[in-house]
């Protein structure tokens, strides 16, 4: 199979697709392109494709729903569509982005496929059971994201019936039943599947993503949101069925444990690991010179090392996209991809550990929150800044490091050379080093501004901090990007999502071992090791605090990754978190002292608790078919 295959027929087929996208939208059966689509294995491979096609892209920093959108980050970007998640202006008559309707149309795609694939001449029994089995796997993940945004939802399991009057049609299903589906198609669809794929089938479905993401599913089911603290649990349909539990269900735990331990036995067994940069593929990137930085810094993105990622995004990035707007900022036109304007809140930032793996308020060696902003000599000799810093960014975990950086803090980036150099020369730091010293007050390179009346509207970091992950180290400001392999799941996401499962069973040193895993790739203690010299070491022998140090790890780990602005809702969180501008620092400043004041980033942000929670179904949707109730608020 072919990827340029892939995406040209995407690109042809989603025209058609999107169109028609109604659940009850059919192809009548002996039509033209019906049969034309099954006529040989080569347009039954390219219909395939077209099935993969409706997988919302995950990497796409304007129209992604999750990618910016949580508190982790605030862009120079709000006029873009996602930041209508962000700024709460999303309804039901305006989504803005809905799944509803494109992710039915794509079921009914997939369904199509397996009511047609054993007749195509000429392809092999196998071949045929793969790419049934494929659509299983589509079928479960469409049904993944819709039950993730809207809660319970229809249950369609085969191709709907074009003539089928008004009173038939289906409502929405209660919460375990869709669950259940989703998960017995995903079961179903890694019985044929194979466990890994490369070369040309790289990114399509497998028996390890099928088990993975059934994980991911029963987790996100057992959370608060969805089992049984729900704040919108006693919606009804009009016959008066409630669409969700009405009390907590410690068997949903059982069973996301269940699923995650085999989840990652076959993942382990089949090659899966966390990345480490030894002995490395990026041999040409001479940054982060630091091993466990470069290992933090190049997983996901070392395409020549995926042994992170079970199953990935092969569609690529936009000419601007994470890495151009994320890469610190050169003007003219050489630096028309160096857009400087992905920001790490506040809230981010003191959600990284110090270095001795601990929140920071659980540190007894750390500064006291009075203390952060004080300016000091960054240490002589150490691998995240040069110049002087504020306490608070001295001392912490590599990972933020790794992916962050602020004034005076490097960025592994390419242009250093002296002759012809994308960046200013106040950024460099030496001629053979590929990073540059930040420089973001007012009248620095990656300021907002020459001076106060200059300021730029866009392109400049909100927060006064700016993100590294993601970020290629060998990408010049000259060129938009240096193309990776965007996650939907990782290893990282797998062992966290098992160590909270096995909190929630009380199998609190297994969550531990889960979790050292983690801490170890990123040079950190163990949970036990560290928590031994925290301020309330009992917190890591408990369940509550355990659930907590779960969380924060997760929080960190998943930064970047489209993780945030799910989880913060499962566990209830979003309202605390999302329902107010964030804190960065005083990005007006021209001087250090000035500079590290924490100060609220002008944006709007909104979330209103509980209706929020959930995704509105399209008004639209609603008026086609009467019997889908809509979710509350909305």
């Amino acid at each position: 199979m072919k990827k340029k295959l892939l995406y040209s027929v995407c690109s042809l087929v989603m025209a058609c697709a999107l169109a028609s996208c109604d659940y009850l939208d059919i192809v009548p059966d002996g039509t033209p392109t019906e049969k034309d689509a099954f006529a040989n294995q080569g347009t039954t491979e390219g219909y395939l494709y077209s099935c993969y096609g409706f997988i919302p892209n995950n990497g796409n920093t304007q129209s992604a729903i999750d990618f910016l959108s949580g508190d982790e980050v605030v862009t120079a970007f709000e006029s873009d569509p996602f930041a209508a998640f962000s700024q709460g202006t999303y309804t039901a008559i305006s989504p803005h982005m809905s799944y509803w309707d494109e992710l039915m149309g794509g079921m009914r795609y997939c369904y199509t496929l397996i009511n047609n694939v054993d007749g195509v001449p000429g392809m092999s029994k196998k071949m045929a059971s793969d790419y049934k089995a494929q659509a299983k796997f589509l079928v479960g993940y469409f049904y993944y994201l819709l039950i993730q945004s809207y809660g319970p939802v229809i249950i369609v399991k085969d191709v709907e019936d074009v003539n089928v009057p008004i009173d038939k049609f289906k409502a929405r299903a209660p919460m375990s039943e869709c669950v259940d589906f989703a998960a017995n198609m995903l079961d179903e669809a890694a019985i044929d599947l194979p466990p890994t794929r490369d070369g040309d089938e790289y990114g399509l479905a497998t028996s390890v993503a099928a088990k993975t993401l059934k994980a991911k599913l029963l987790v996100m089911a057992a959370s608060p949101l969805f089992n049984g603290y729900a704040p919108h649990k006693n919606i009804k349909n009009a016959d008066g069925a409630f669409l969700f539990e009405q009390k907590f269900d410690q068997s949903k735990w059982d069973r996301a444990y269940e699923a995650c331990q085999e989840a990652v036995r076959i993942a382990e067994k089949s090659g899966f690991a966390l990345y480490k940069a030894v002995p490395g593929t990026n041999v040409n990137a001479p940054e982060p010179a630091d091993m466990t930085q470069r290992s933090l810094r190049f997983a996901i993105i070392d395409k020549g090392n995926l042994s992170e990622t079970i199953w990935g995004n092969t569609k690529g990035q936009s000419n601007n996209d994470i890495q151009a707007k994320s890469a610190p900022y050169a003007q003219g036109d050489k630096g028309r991809f160096a857009l400087n304007a992905i920001a790490p809140t506040l809230a981010m930032m003191e959600r990284f550990y110090t270095d001795k793996g601990l929140p920071l308020d659980e540190d007894p060696s750390f500064p006291s929150r009075n203390d952060w902003w004080k300016v000091v000599d960054a240490p002589a000799g150490c691998e995240y800044a040069e110049g002087k810093v504020p306490a608070f960014v001295c001392r912490r975990d590599p990972r933020m490091y790794a992916w962050t950086t602020f004034e005076n803090g490097y960025y592994e980036i390419a242009g250093d050379k002296p002759e012809g150099s994308n960046y200013d020369k106040k950024y460099r730091r030496g001629k053979a080093e590929g990073k540059i010293v930040m420089k973001m007050m007012i009248g620095e390179p990656s300021g907002r501004g020459a001076n106060l009346n200059t300021l730029r509207n866009n392109n400049y970091s909100p927060s006064g901090f700016l993100n590294k992950r993601l970020v290629d180290p060998l990408k010049p400001a000259s060129s938009p990007k240096i193309n990776y392999i965007h996650p939907y799941l990782t290893m990282a996401d797998l062992y966290l999502l098992a160590a909270e499962a096995a909190v929630e069973v009380n199998k609190l040193g297994e969550a531990k071992t889960y979790l050292d895993k983690i801490r170890s790739r990123a040079g950190l203690p163990s949970v036990d090791a560290a928590w031994a010299h925290a301020a309330h070491p009992d917190k890591a022998n408990g369940k509550e605090g355990m659930r907590e140090i779960v969380r924060q790890e997760r929080l960190i780990e998943m930064y970047m990754l489209n993780q945030n602005f799910w989880d913060l809702r499962r566990w209830l969180m979003a309202e605390r978190c999302m329902d107010k501008a964030p804190d960065g620092v005083n990005i007006l400043a021209d001087n250090i002292d000035a500079w590290w004041k924490p100060t609220q980033v002008q944006v709007s942000r909104a979330f209103t608790a509980p209706t929020n929670y959930l995704m509105p179904i399209p008004q639209e949707e609603i008026k086609k078919n009467p019997k889908i109730v809509q979710n509350p608020g909305y």
